[in-house]
């Protein structure tokens, strides 16, 4: 009973804390995302460290899944409970872009290693929809008594050769009714989505660097990375032997790519 207690108590002051912030965020510019939200009632930025290449962590972040942890499906969980929504049906969604655009959002602006996700909506209702537009009218939307949101995933590049992911969320009401009502929201739920976004960091970073680390990097001091793959319509277990042939006449040849890697 006693962690019960105090992670109410923490939600309690962070949604004080979010009350009192309210129309006052921190002002940061960010050059995509200011053309479509220069101006925002609330703001929530995150970020981490990758050990592997920005195109490696941005297809990382692309491809990961807003249901993929037990504590975010819990949050989702928490909210229906809290708004007495209905149970939100499964989308047939590979990765967070799918998710996203099954359920209303839209891209409204990309680059190399950026996405803008926008929406407009009512967040305060049980079942809220969202909508999505094109990035002019997403920009100028003011349609009254609604919330247009903002959330990107971005990639910066370290001079180790390695990269930062970051997302923020920005927020604006169109008008005071919805400001007023969008504040009690924010103050009521935000911990958990902030939660949602810090979830995120972790498991971004342990896709990227798997997908950047190989068994047997430990062995050869490489200088870079070829990695090719191909989608087989055959189980497992049936492709396996024929990669062991593979490897074994590898073996007898003589070559292999970690042989060639050792040589160099």
């Amino acid at each position: 009973m006693r962690p019960l207690k105090w992670l109410a108590i923490g939600g309690g002051l962070a949604g004080a804390l979010s009350w009192l912030r309210y129309g006052h965020p921190r002002r940061k510019p960010e050059a995509l995302l200011d053309t479509v939200m220069r101006d925002y009632d609330v703001v929530e930025r995150h970020h981490i460290e990758i050990a592997a290449p920005p195109d490696v962590t941005f297809a990382a972040a692309k491809d990961s899944r807003l249901d993929s942890s037990r504590m975010i499906r819990a949050i989702f969980k928490a909210r229906e409970l809290i708004l007495r929504a209905s149970p939100s049906a499964a989308t047939p969604a590979h990765n967070i872009v799918e998710q996203m655009t099954a359920i209303g959002w839209g891209v409204v602006l990309q680059s190399e290693r950026e996405l803008v996700f926008g929406a407009v909506t009512q967040p305060w209702q049980a079942n809220p929809v969202f909508r999505s537009l094109p990035p002019d009218d997403f920009a100028a939307f003011r349609e009254p008594d609604h919330v247009k949101i903002a959330w990107t995933l971005r990639v910066d590049a370290t001079a180790d050769g390695g990269s930062v992911f970051r997302t923020e969320t920005r927020a604006v009401a169109t008008d005071a009714s919805a400001r007023k009502k969008f504040r009690l929201y924010w103050a009521l739920l935000s911990p958990g989505i902030i939660v949602i976004r810090v979830a995120m960091l972790p498991r971004i970073r342990r896709e990227a660097e798997r997908r950047w680390h190989l068994e047997g990097d430990d062995l050869v001091d490489a200088r870079a990375q070829l990695t090719h793959s191909i989608v087989i319509d055959a189980a497992p277990k049936a492709v396996w032997p024929w990669l062991l042939h593979a490897v074994s006449v590898g073996a007898r040849l003589r070559v292999s790519f970690y042989v060639v890697a050792w040589w160099q």
